[in-house]
């Protein structure tokens, strides 16, 4: 065979497995760079609580508050406006490719019914994130982050 001829032989399907298990691998690491996200928003928010009353300086800085209220944001934001989470989408895709099947609702509502195997509406996560953001708010005036 020349070079830059492509093979019809049996390396076909070991190229198209290494394809999808590369797929499958890079979807795996969307989905813990989505539970980092997740644990960043809600863990962010009980060490800013907890440093408040421990006096922990670092909770007050403004670059990590700044960032915090940020995500928290966008996913209000997105549930608001019906989006679905980019990372939801792209961890999707990237199963879809690996022939697996993707989501079909956002990737919190998947993993609870996952979970607590329970249908919730998106209406209740966009309540559920709003209130979550009005709580980040709250600790920002409560608290609020030292600039300097």
């Amino acid at each position: 065979m020349r070079r830059g001829q492509t093979c019809n032989c049996a390396s076909a399907p070991i190229r198209e497995m290494i394809y999808a298990m590369s797929y499958r691998l890079l979807a795996e690491i969307v989905l813990i760079m989505h539970a980092l996200f997740i644990a960043f928003v809600i863990g962010s928010l009980a060490l800013i609580v907890a440093g408040a009353f421990r006096r922990w300086n670092w909770v007050r800085n403004v670059w990590f508050r700044l960032i915090h209220l940020a995500a928290i944001g966008i996913v209000v934001a997105e549930s608001w406006f019906g989006g679905i989470c980019p990372l939801t989408v792209w961890e999707s895709r990237l199963r879809e490719a690996a022939g697996e099947a993707g989501y079909r609702q956002s990737f919190v509502a998947y993993w609870l019914q996952q979970i607590l195997y329970y249908d919730i509406s998106s209406e209740i996560f966009t309540v559920l994130y709003t209130g979550f953001g009005i709580l980040v708010v709250l600790a920002w005036l409560w608290a609020p982050p030292r600039y300097g």
